[in-house]
């Protein structure tokens, strides 16, 4: 099986629109997609989602029916969005996720398939399906790799890694992933590239995730648009002096949506069924963060 990014674009004709506008995880992978997506597509940035809450420009509130939510998976039906997480439960696909361009969901991945899931970050599936390559650049490539920690996974997944590759054809991988597994790549991330970021105060805390060859933990950033405006800006400045994107223009927030985020085992929602669990609990987002777990999200009816 290839996947074909021709299909892709007639299942999701609204991916080739210029200036939509969009909303964004409220992370370090939101971020560097959002500056893709303005740079090469001309999409508007309007707000943030942390599966938590929802920061959104007036603009956005009048333009709800346009937006795209990236690196997301959101359930209502007439939401679109761009994301990477499991969506499927033994084969069920929520009538939300439809409209949801995932890479997972295409191959029908389910919860049982956590070895087989696409192990890169969303920024990477938007470069290859738009087929934007990076400068040869040290630098450029880790501001890619470091996006959903993609280069561990390079290093850890090494078979799953190698049969995405396969099924993401006409692409310069090689470029992207070589010399990844290496030493030497590895003391570059730890003396220079984190050691960067901790300066912009773009590293809010670590994942589980560690390298293969020096144990580094990988780092994460995530913010709260109510005060991190400094993270925001540090971090598309590098993109653009890196990988030469234009800074979005951020926007004014003018709504902020308080919702619940909660944590349940799959096994109590097997036992329902996954649709009937998402109707009766009014779910607006669920990520499958393990084979065992999942994390929702519900918002007031009011909301």
């Amino acid at each position: 099986m290839i996947i074909n990014r021709n299909n892709i674009f007639n299942k999701f004709k609204w991916l080739k629109d210029k200036n939509r506008p969009f909303i964004i995880s409220a992370d370090y992978d939101g971020l560097v997609c959002a500056a893709f997506l303005s740079h090469h597509m001309q999409w508007k940035l309007v707000g943030y989602y942390n599966m938590e809450k929802i920061w959104i420009s007036k603009y956005g509130i009048e333009n709800k029916k346009e937006l795209i939510w990236v690196d997301l998976n959101i359930l209502p039906k007439s939401g679109k969005s761009i994301g990477g997480p499991i969506g499927m439960i033994d084969k069920t696909k929520p009538p939300g996720l439809n409209s949801s361009c995932n890479l997972n969901t295409l191959r029908k991945l389910t919860h049982k398939n956590f070895n087989q899931k696409f192990p890169f970050s969303t920024l990477i599936f938007l470069m290859w399906l738009f087929k934007i390559n990076i400068k040869k650049n040290l630098m450029s490539k880790l501001l890619i790799l470091h996006s959903d920690s993609s280069w561990m996974k390079v290093q850890k997944y090494s078979t799953n890694v190698q049969q995405w590759i396969e099924l993401l054809g006409n692409y310069d991988w090689n470029h992207l992933i070589d010399n990844v597994d290496d030493i030497n790549f590895e003391k570059f991330i730890d003396q220079t590239f984190y050691p960067s970021l901790v300066n912009l105060d773009a590293s809010t805390g670590f994942s589980k995730l560690k390298s293969k060859h020096l144990g580094i933990k990988s780092r994460e950033c995530r913010f709260n648009p109510d005060w991190d405006e400094n993270i925001i800006l540090n971090l598309f400045e590098l993109f653009t002096q890196y990988l030469s994107w234009d800074t979005p223009k951020l926007p004014v927030i003018t709504h902020r949506i308080n919702g619940q985020k909660l944590i349940i085992s799959l096994d109590e929602i097997l036992k329902p069924g996954l649709k009937k669990f998402i109707s009766d609990n009014k779910i607006f987002s669920y990520a499958i963060t393990s084979p065992k777990k999942i994390k929702y999200t519900i918002f007031s009816p009011l909301k």
